[in-house]
């Protein structure tokens, strides 16, 4: 700007020469002729009549210079870099077509993912780049200040991730306080009034307090309906919750999420860095397990809002705020279940396995988010995880064995022996496939003596030592009574072929016996 100055004042006022202004300031001939005659046209068109607006010229001297960078090259984006993006904005268009929608890479990631791998280059450039492939206008939010310890916020999202090979939809519960952004969140099948209540126990339990006020949009797990226009009516699930925690609750107005816009930013923000990353698990206990892990991480990064403290700094300054804790809350329903001729219970069109002694008669069934308690005269007969899909079977094979000691033949093809643990499959399928009947009584015996896999492992162990081609249940139930003897025991291999040896020469005279005694016969 003041090189613009002394431009035009150096050529107009002073009658200095293009060429000596160029060497005074130590400018291009061409740059400093380019603004004189700028200012030329722009004088001219001063005194034509009605062509510019009283003051506008000395708004334009005022300006300061600009240079049209439209046409200039980016240094540092090299062909693999934008090979890389391309593949991630690919990928997020296989995921949208997936229904993933919400678990696509953003430009951030996106630029995490480049500098994780060693390239050098800035965010602005990589936002500039996508921008002009995939040009989308950002959600604004509406920030607000709050009290520590104050307001946390609740909201539910979907997931969709990969359990066991099979895509699966699942439900995100997550929590954020408004204060610090402290954010936690867990995985569910459903989004159910039991699942709403021990998403609660599990963040209050995690953080050992209890926020003051909880807020909730209206969802069916916290509003029971609607009393006119404004009013909501809580359901009989978060009653109880605010009545065991003793905290306060509100909702927020229909349609209105930025009313608690922390969350609603929370959803998409952990469910994008957990799943875009990695989506595929071997159960929901595991994805539960790496989904905390991402929370923690988060966490403990530095916040520009709040002068680079993390939540986990703001959230110990909120401790003192918060209410006491209280013991885990308990979210389950009881119901009576008939058991049926299978010897098992329905629960959501789901069946589950009983002892079979309980055929035909009536339990109760203490069902939970995550897992099903089933007793009998007010004493526990067994318990399973609970699944959520469509006539799935959960059979124990140990509540068979009965039925199955007098029908031998029926374990093969049965539901229960394929639920078994690989390793009982593996034992059958070398050293009982034609005696079903030994197998049976070899698991009625670790049934009645509470053997663990490993006990049993290293028992068919020191019997395959001792003797690797004759093994039977009756010489495992030896093994196990005689405890640890058998860990001394060596074989001698000396004495042992030596006694085969004479027993082949014992069998060689034997042999010659019985034909001198048939040639005497026919004498």
């Amino acid at each position: 700007m003041y090189d613009k100055q002394q431009i035009i004042i150096g050529h107009f006022q002073k009658g200095e020469s293009i060429s000596g202004i160029a060497r005074k300031l130590d400018i291009n001939r061409r740059t400093v002729r380019r603004y004189i005659k700028a200012y030329q046209k722009k004088e001219a068109q001063q005194h034509q009549e009605g062509t510019l607006v009283s003051g506008e010229l000395a708004d334009d001297i005022a300006k300061a210079p600009k240079y049209d960078s439209s046409n200039r090259k980016n240094r540092k984006l090299s062909n693999d870099i934008i090979t890389i993006v391309k593949q991630h904005l690919e990928e997020n268009t296989k995921r949208r077509n997936r229904g993933q929608h919400k678990q696509i890479m953003k430009k951030i990631d996106i630029y995490e993912d480049l500098r994780d791998r060693g390239f050098d280059i800035g965010y602005t450039t990589i936002c500039n780049f996508i921008r002009r492939l995939d040009n989308k206008r950002a959600e604004a939010f509406i920030k607000q200040t709050y009290s520590p310890g104050d307001i946390c916020e609740f909201d539910w999202g979907e997931a969709k991730i990969f359990i066991g090979g099979k895509l699966k939809v699942v439900q995100q519960a997550v929590f954020t306080s408004a204060y610090g952004n402290y954010r936690f969140s867990a995985l569910f099948f459903k989004q159910n009034t039991q699942c709403f209540q021990e998403a609660h126990a599990r963040f209050f339990n995690h953080i050992e307090s209890v926020y003051r006020t909880v807020v909730y949009d209206n969802m069916k797990t916290a509003v029971r309906k609607f009393v006119g226009q404004t009013e909501k009516e809580p359901t009989e699930g978060l009653l109880q919750l605010s009545t065991y925690y003793k905290f306060d609750f509100r909702f927020c107005n229909v349609r209105a999420g930025n009313e608690k816009g922390h969350v609603e930013k929370s959803v998409g923000y952990i469910r994008q860095k957990a799943f875009s990353k990695k989506d595929q698990f071997d159960s929901l206990e595991e994805a539960n397990v790496y989904l905390l892990e991402v929370c923690e991480q988060l966490n403990r990064r530095p916040q520009t809002g709040n002068k680079n403290k993390t939540a986990i700094d703001l959230f110990d300054k909120e401790k003192e705020y918060l209410l006491p804790p209280q013991q885990v809350f308990e979210s389950s329903t009881l119901s009576y279940l008939k058991v049926d001729k299978y010897s098992t219970i329905t629960v959501d069109r789901c069946h589950y396995s009983v002892p079979e002694q309980f055929t035909g008669k009536v339990i109760t069934a203490k069902i939970y988010a995550t897992k099903i308690v089933c007793f009998y005269q007010d004493s526990k007969i067994c318990s399973h995880n609970r699944v959520y899909g469509f006539c799935e079977w959960i059979i124990e094979l140990d509540h068979y064995l009965s039925t199955l000691r007098k029908k031998p033949g029926a374990i093969l093809n049965s539901v229960a022996f394929s639920q078994v643990k690989q390793e009982y499959k593996f034992l059958f399928e070398k050293y009982y496939s034609s005696d079903p009947k030994d197998f049976i009584e070899l698991l009625i015996y670790i049934r009645d003596k509470k053997l663990s896999l490993d006990k049993v492992q290293c028992l068919f162990l020191k019997l395959t030592t001792v003797c690797p081609n004759s093994i039977s249940t009756d010489k495992i139930k030896a093994i196990h009574e005689r405890n640890d003897t058998f860990i001394n025991i060596k074989k001698d291999r000396v004495i042992e072929d030596a006694s085969v040896k004479q027993l082949a020469e014992l069998s060689l005279l034997l042999s010659d016996n019985s034909k001198i005694t048939s040639e005497r016969g026919l004498i």
